[in-house]
């Protein structure tokens, strides 16, 4: 008798780890997918996985479901290591059911969720799914609401990581959008909340999958995704990538990591990287690479809201995030979309005590009835908001402009930031120079001789007595005024500085963010 639990045992192991079979794992690969378990296999540290509730099955006998049973019921759990750190993964395993959610499969998650909000661990969620399972019914349905709540629960306490690998339709999609990082694979995941079918129904609309959720779309139209990955090896990696930077949950610190790149390494070349003149582009990524840990940056969101770059890096061993306005594009000026990404990538390095270092470069909000029907002053007030309540470390270093709202709202010293520093090179002032004298000078220059040489003149005197660092430097809204080949060694004894720094809010529930 004993003998034969253990065959069963044995049995239902391996019908687990078999899935839909051999047939329908061959066609994922076919479709250039992995299964289940070799994501997980290629995701985690050799040999460390767990998996738990291995032997779960469902217990619905609608629609002959009674026969149609899985060890498993088409999701994989479990925990183990990246990097040596404990991590929790959940993959749905498109082969049984095609990977829909059932009553029983959430509960796995739930379990899985709750366990790392115990234990102080991030969750990663591997997504193949053709959604609610309809035989199932409404409890499919709370199954997701189940889930959602445990994200909501678990924000801002561990990080929680999606990855697209497959369909993601319906419902589903929302326990992916409540997460802190969204990767897709591109071609292969998809994300709507209804099909193409349903839109030309409803909306008359001839739209692919691809452009409605492919990976592109979700990465530089929606904003939905921030990582975008050629294919699954390189999703799960770009994954292993990320969780370098962050930490295990909100109340331990960011991972360091050792480097050979010296403290106070000084890169001449930065002194002549930014332009002089003011209307001319360069690429903030080639002043960020030059000033982090062995050049390297992991940028977050990459083809969305092309104007501010966000992302991580160590400088002198230390996880940072980084701010930036990128002058390459729209000269830097920031939109609704640039704000809201901002401010996302703000909060979360603050709910994690990740250092925020902003690089300020930005000549104010940009204009149109696009903007402002669209609701620029509220996006915009997010940003403001988000660095506003970050209370960890923050250091803004000023490159060239900081006009208008905008430069409060860059990290600048009033939201509390810790250490601003400016280059010679700054321009601090209500406006930039040629509208500040058109303003100004209004009269004298339709009664000039010479309109031309007048409004140059008054320019260069505006430009030196305001658009400079040195007036907001006298009255200490500027700590320093740094050449630019100093500002690794700055940053890096600043941070040292700031290791131990404490700043609180005001006792509240929670404030009221402009959404």
């Amino acid at each position: 008798m004993i003998t034969d639990r253990f065959e069963e045992l044995k049995k239902r192991h391996a019908g687990a780890e078999e899935g839909g079979g051999a047939e329908r794992k061959e066609k994922q690969h076919r479709e250039g997918k992995l299964s289940a378990r070799e994501r997980i296999d290629l995701l985690l540290d050799e040999g460390s996985f767990e998996e738990l509730d291995k032997l779960v099955r469902h217990r619905s006998h609608n629609f002959g479901m009674q026969h149609n049973v899985f060890d498993g019921d088409g999701f994989v759990t479990g925990h183990g290591l990246i990097h040596d750190r404990q991590v929790f993964v959940f993959a749905q395993d498109f082969t049984v059911f095609g990977g829909s959610l059932s009553e029983a499969n959430a509960q796995k998650i739930v379990k899985l969720m709750d366990l790392a909000m115990k234990t102080g661990a991030p969750i990663i969620g591997l997504n193949d799914s053709g959604g609610a399972r309809i035989q199932e019914g409404v409890v499919s349905l709370a199954g997701y609401a189940d889930i959602f709540l445990r994200n909501t629960l678990a924000s801002g306490v561990v990080p929680q990581i999606s990855a697209i690998m497959g369909p993601c339709a319906g419902g589903a999609v929302y326990s992916p959008a409540l997460t802190d990082f969204v990767f897709m694979v591109d071609r292969t995941s998809h994300m709507f909340v209804t099909g193409p079918d349903v839109i030309k129904t409803v909306t008359h609309e001839n739209v692919t999958k691809e452009e409605l959720g492919g990976a592109m779309t979700h990465n530089a139209t929606s904003g939905v995704a921030q990582f975008l990955a050629a294919n699954d090896e390189d999703c799960l990696q770009q994954i292993r990538d990320l969780l370098r930077f962050l930490p295990q949950n909100n109340l331990d610190g960011a991972p360091r990591e050792e480097t050979k790149d010296p403290e106070g390494r000084a890169d001449k070349d930065l002194d002549t990287l930014i332009p002089s003149e003011s209307n001319k582009p360069y690429d903030i990524k080639d002043v960020i690479r030059r000033i982090v840990d062995d050049g390297y940056f992991l940028e977050v969101a990459e083809h969305f809201a092309l104007n501010i770059v966000v992302g991580f890096a160590h400088i002198g061993g230390e996880s940072v995030g980084i701010v930036a306005n990128q002058p390459a594009h729209l000269a830097g000026c920031l939109d609704i979309n640039s704000s809201t990404k901002g401010a996302r990538f703000v909060r979360f390095c603050d709910a994690f005590q990740i250092p925020i270092l902003t690089f300020e470069d930005v000549p104010g909000f940009l204009p149109g009835t696009a903007q402002e029907f669209g609701g620029i002053i509220r996006h915009g007030a997010k940003l403001l908001y988000a660095y506003a309540e970050a209370t960890v470390p923050k250091i803004t270093v000023i490159t060239r402009k900081a006009y208008g709202g905008a430069y409060c709202v860059m990290g600048s010293k009033h939201l509390r930031t810790d250490i601003n520093f400016a280059y010679p090179t700054a321009e601090i002032a209500v406006m930039g120079p040629e509208g500040a004298v058109n303003i100004l000078y209004r009269r004298e220059l339709q009664s000039a001789e010479d309109p031309q040489a007048t409004r140059q003149a008054r320019i260069d005197e505006y430009r030196n007595r305001f658009a400079n660092p040195f007036v907001a430097a006298e009255r200490g809204y500027v700590d320093d005024v740094i050449e630019p080949h100093e500002t690794r060694g700055k940053v890096i004894r600043a941070l040292r500085m700031l290791a131990n720094k404490t700043d609180t809010m005001p006792r509240k529930k929670h404030g009221n963010i402009p959404l």
